[in-house]
């Protein structure tokens, strides 16, 4: 039987590993709109200036009340505490290594690239409008979605009025470029 040598509980010895880090190939740069590292550096101004100072001064009043290894509050801070500074450590090195591109500077307009907002018509006839975004910045509610997702691929470097097979999890899809924009 292996014993740990440490007294720290098992969560604390896992504290520098980044779960929300999706491995990245090399040499593939990775890219953000500046609307999302905006929206990124927003979230962890709020998180150094006012979620991690308000946790603090919880877990030093739960430190204060005496034993510690029986105090709810006090366990439970220093686990928020922890969660708080792993999304900061994420938030930094993603806003440090991302490059920030601006879709309205695109040169080649007449193809998709990052960036381009694209208007897409399949077999039926519905239309449906997406921006091509990072992973950091997805929101399939508000019509963005990843240039890593099945249609963002295979949408990449294509023209307006191309039809495009899209492989799904669902199925196999047809659909054509109606429109392609740069905002």
């Amino acid at each position: 039987m292996a014993v740990r040598q440490e007294d720290a509980p098992l969560d604390e010895e896992l504290d520098d590993v980044d779960e929300d880090e999706e491995p990245k190939p090399s040499g593939q740069k990775r890219y953000i709109t500046r609307a999302g590292a905006e929206r990124l550096h927003k979230e962890l101004i709020r998180l150094l200036n006012e979620e991690r100072p308000k946790v603090t001064a919880e877990v030093s009043a739960a430190a204060a009340q005496g034993d510690r290894s029986e105090n709810a509050e006090y366990i439970y801070g220093k686990k928020r505490l922890r969660e708080i500074d792993r999304r900061i450590r994420f938030l930094q090195k993603r806003l440090d290594t991302a490059t920030v591109v601006v879709p309205s500077e695109q040169k080649d307009v007449d193809r998709v690239y990052f960036g381009a907002t694209v208007t897409l018509e399949d077999e039926d006839g519905q239309k449906v409008t997406y921006q091509l975004v990072g992973p950091d910045e997805i929101d399939t509610k508000g019509g963005r979605i990843s240039v890593d997702s099945p249609i963002g691929k295979a949408l990449l470097g294509k023209r307006k009025g191309e039809e495009v097979t899209v492989m799904r999890p669902r199925g196999e899809i047809d659909v054509t470029i109606v429109t392609i924009r740069y905002v």
